[in-house]
C-alpha cells in the first residue's frame, strides 16, 4: 500500500569516526556561465568511509518506520545496493548478489523510491526490478523485453496505485561500446511503461512505447538521468555526449521534445544527475550536476523558467554521477539534504539550507 508520508518526503526523487575526513579548502569564486553569482562552495556535512571496489553511481532516499532516513545507492561492479544512514552517512548493510534471479542483480544504475516500492535498473539484465522495503523483498519486474541498455528512471503517479515509469535507454554500438546509433533509432533513447499496483502488492506492467528527437541538432545521443516535474507537464533529460553538446533537453511528460534545452555553455563537462527541489506555491529549482575533477559543480536553475539561479561546490565532492534531494526534514538535516556520490567511492551530503543561503534562494523552500 502507498504510504503518504513517504510519497512526499520521495517528491521533494555528526560525522561518525567511520567517514572520511578532508582538509577545508578556501573559499572561492569562480566566474562560470550557469549564474550570475559563480561558483561558490558549500561545504559537505559529511563524506562516507570509501568503497571504491563499489562503483557507486545512483542514489535514492526512504525515510523508515522509525523516524529514520536511508540512503540507497547502486553499486554496479558488485551487483549490488549499498545502504547508508542518510544522517551521518555509516554503511549500514548491503543487499542483493550477482545474478538474474529475484533480489539479485547485473550492474544496477538508476535508482528511485515511491512510497515503499524501490525501482532498481539493471543495465545487464536488461530490466527494472522493484522491492518493497524495508526488507528488500522482490515484488515483481519489467522492461527486459524492450530494453537494451538501460539506465535511468523516473515515476510519475497517474492515480493511486497506477504509476508511469521513463527509462532512458543508452543503447551503443561498436567494438567499444561507444558508437551512437543512426538518428532513425534515437526514437527509443526512453521508454514508458504503466505500472499497476493491486491488492496485496502484486505488479502489472504495461509497455506503452518511446520517444526521442531523431533531428542533427537535439537528438539525445548518450542519455541516463532524467527527472520530471508534472505541475509544469516537463522532463528534463541529461544527454551526456560532450563529444556533440552535453546538455539538459526539455520533453513534455508526452515524450514531445520542446525545443529548449538548457542555456548555452551551463555545463563544461557531462551533465549528469538532475533533481528537482519543489517548493511551496509552485517555486522551486532544478539542480544539476556538471561532472568535474578535482569537484564537481552544481547548477541551480528555476523550477519554471529554467533561468540560472547560481552554481555551487564543495569541498571534496568530485566527479558526481547521482545524486538525490530529500527536502523533508531529518534529525541531521532538519530543512532537508542533497546527497550525491563523489568519484564513485563514496557518498556526500548537503544541507539544503546551507545552499539556500550561500546562492540566496528564496527561504520558502526550507521545511
Amino acid at each position: 500500500m502507498m504510504n503518504s508520508r513517504l510519497v512526499a518526503a520521495v517528491l521533494a526523487t555528526v560525522l561518525l569516526s567511520a567517514c572520511a575526513t578532508r582538509p577545508v579548502l578556501e573559499s572561492e569564486t569562480r566566474t562560470t556561465s550557469a549564474g550570475p553569482t559563480g561558483v561558490r562552495i558549500v561545504p559537505e556535512r559529511f563524506v562516507s568511509a570509501e568503497s571504491p571496489e563499489d562503483e557507486l553511481d545512483s542514489l535514492a532516499t526512504w525515510p523508515t518506520e522509525n523516524g529514520a532516513t536511508w540512503l540507497i545507492a547502486s553499486a554496479k561492479s558488485t551487483h549490488r545496493l549499498a545502504v547508508y544512514d542518510a544522517d551521518s552517512g555509516q554503511r549500514l548493510r548491503t543487499v542483493g548478489a550477482k545474478g538474474q534471479a529475484p533480489g539479485q542483480f547485473k550492474r544496477p544504475n538508476g535508482l528511485t523510491v515511491f512510497g515503499d516500492h524501490l525501482f532498481v535498473v539493471e543495465r545487464d539484465n536488461h530490466r527494472v526490478q522493484v522491492l518493497r522495503l524495508p526488507d528488500f523483498a522482490p515484488v515483481g519486474s519489467f522492461g527486459d523485453v524492450e530494453l537494451r541498455s538501460p539506465y535511468g528512471v523516473w515515476i510519475n503517479e497517474l492515480a493511486p496505485g497506477e504509476l508511469e515509469a521513463y527509462i532512458t535507454d543508452s543503447f551503443m554500438y561498436g567494438d567499444k561500446y561507444d558508437q551512437v546509433p543512426a538518428l532513425t533509432e534515437l526514437d527509443q533513447r526512453v521508454r514508458r511503461y504503466k505500472i499497476h499496483f493491486d491488492d496485496g502488492d502484486a505488479m502489472r506492467s504495461e509497455y506503452v512505447g518511446s520517444f526521442g528527437d531523431t533531428t542533427e541538432d537535439a537528438a539525445l545521443r548518450v542519455v541516463e538521468s532524467i527527472a520530471g516535474d508534472p505541475a509544469n507537464d516537463r522532463l528534463l533529460i541529461a544527454d551526456e555526449d560532450d563529444r556533440h553538446l552535453s546538455t539538459l533537453r526539455e520533453y513534455t511528460l508526452a515524450g514531445r521534445y520542446t525545443g529548449r534545452r538548457l542555456p548555452d555553455r551551463s555545463f563544461d563537462a557531462q551533465a549528469e544527475g538532475v533533481a528537482l527541489w519543489s517548493c511551496p506555491n509552485g517555486a522551486g529549482y532544478w539542480i544539476a550536476v556538471d561532472q568535474l575533477m578535482p569537484r564537481t559543480i552544481f547548477h541551480v536553475f528555476d523550477r519554471v523558467t529554467l533561468v540560472p539561479q547560481g552554481s555551487f561546490s564543495g569541498e571534496v565532492t568530485a566527479h558526481t554521477d547521482g545524486i538525490a534531494l530529500h527536502a523533508a526534514g531529518t534529525t541531521a538535516f532538519p530543512t532537508g539534504a542533497l546527497y550525491a556520490v563523489h568519484d564513485d567511492r563514496s557518498v556526500t551530503a548537503f544541507d539544503l539550507g546551507d545552499i539556500a543561503r550561500s546562492l540566496q534562494l528564496q527561504s520558502g523552500c526550507l521545511n
